[in-house]
């Protein structure tokens, strides 16, 4: 329970991380999102423990980073909130000799109320997390999918051994020319930095002299 609850409230957190310009959590969303919170409740220690479920820190990152790992967060929100919604137990009658109480009507009917409510209020976080990442994020699903076979290579196969050898020319030239060219565009950026106010020194002092 306790890391299920963490987790809802890292999602707003996440979903704040993952805006662009032109999207917002909306009001909604932010509302049944405390609501959830008040069923799936822990005490103040263990929310504010220093152990989120997410890291903060790959968001430190630059914006390819940022962008892959909140793709993965994302897609273990689907998993975690999926799994979630099949924890509601399915509510069933009080019964006593194998007849259904006078009362049990009424306790069933609140019950259900209450679990289809909290199951509702998940479906609804689940299909606005799937709706990002749809919109936004499917370019990093798929190389997330990537990343996943790289996980289930069979490294004792002479086969996979064998062709990753050959492979390895091309691909660690594509990783060296990544490499290189990031260099490259980061230096050019900190040159330009540089000369522009040399450029405006220039203009104000042409201004002054004509």
């Amino acid at each position: 329970m306790s890391t299920t609850a963490r987790a809802v409230i890292c999602l707003t957190l996440c979903l704040a991380a993952c805006q662009v310009r032109g999207f917002y959590v909306p009001q909604e969303m932010n509302r049944t999102i405390q609501k959830l919170l008040r069923h799936y409740e822990i005490s103040d220690e263990m929310r504010f423990n220093g152990n989120p479920v997410f890291s903060r820190t790959p968001l430190s990152g630059k914006i390819e980073t940022k962008k892959l790992f909140l793709g993965a967060v994302l897609e273990t929100y689907e998993k975690l909130l999926e799994h979630m919604i099949k924890q509601r137990p399915t509510p069933s009658p009080q019964t006593t000799g194998g007849k259904v109480l006078p009362n049990a009507n009424n306790a069933i009917g609140a019950e259900t109320g209450s679990k289809e409510d909290v199951r509702g209020k998940l479906n609804y976080i689940l299909n606005k997390v799937q709706d990002l990442r749809r919109m936004r994020y499917q370019q990093q699903h798929e190389l997330l999918k990537s990343l996943q076979t790289l996980k289930h290579i069979k490294m004792d196969s002479l086969e996979v051994q064998s062709k990753a050898l050959w492979e390895l020319s091309w691909l660690y030239e594509e990783a060296s020319d990544l490499s290189t060219n990031a260099i490259e565009q980061r230096r050019r950026r900190r040159q330009a930095r540089k000369t522009r106010p040399r450029l405006t020194g220039r203009k104000q002092t042409n201004n002054k002299t004509g």
